[in-house]
């Protein structure tokens, strides 16, 4: 699938969703990322699930696991590998836990691409992630971090 739909689409989301985006960091936050793995189905209503690292600026480490769940246009099936989020507004890692909203994109046929940008209060999160499956839609909803 060519490269300039799954832009657009992408970017349309983010340009909506643009209140979602996250905030410049401040004196005090963190610079946290996350890795992970997600992968999961969608037939107007979305699941998927994995697992992740995340990793902040002074050091400090926590395994997570990652679940989301939504609805909206959007059908297949799909997983995303080295998938990566960055993270503003922290203080602590433990502020990366919890409930996100979420508005997402996502187009692809054999390879997948996607994009997510979603707050809980004053913690954003963006990822991005290439993967495999079919998938097509725009999706919102609940993305949720807990410790594993």
């Amino acid at each position: 699938m060519p490269r300039f739909p799954i832009a657009i689409l992408c970017s349309a989301v983010l340009l909506a969703g643009g209140v979602l985006l996250p905030a410049p960091a401040q004196a005090g936050d963190l610079t946290c990322t996350m890795d992970f793995s997600l992968a999961g189905w969608s037939a107007f209503y979305k699941t998927a699930s994995g697992d992740g690292t995340v990793r902040c600026s002074n050091g400090q480490r926590l395994a997570v696991r990652i679940n989301a769940k939504g609805g909206g246009l959007s059908f297949g099936k799909s997983r995303i590998d080295n998938g990566h989020g960055e993270f503003a507004g922290v203080r602590d890692i433990r502020d990366v836990l919890g409930a996100y909203a979420t508005a997402e994109a996502h187009a692809g046929a054999v390879k997948s691409a996607k994009a997510q940008v979603m707050t809980k209060g004053e913690v954003s999160l963006a990822l991005t992630g290439k993967g495999r499956g079919w998938d097509v839609g725009v999706a919102f909803g609940r993305f949720s971090i807990e410790a594993r």
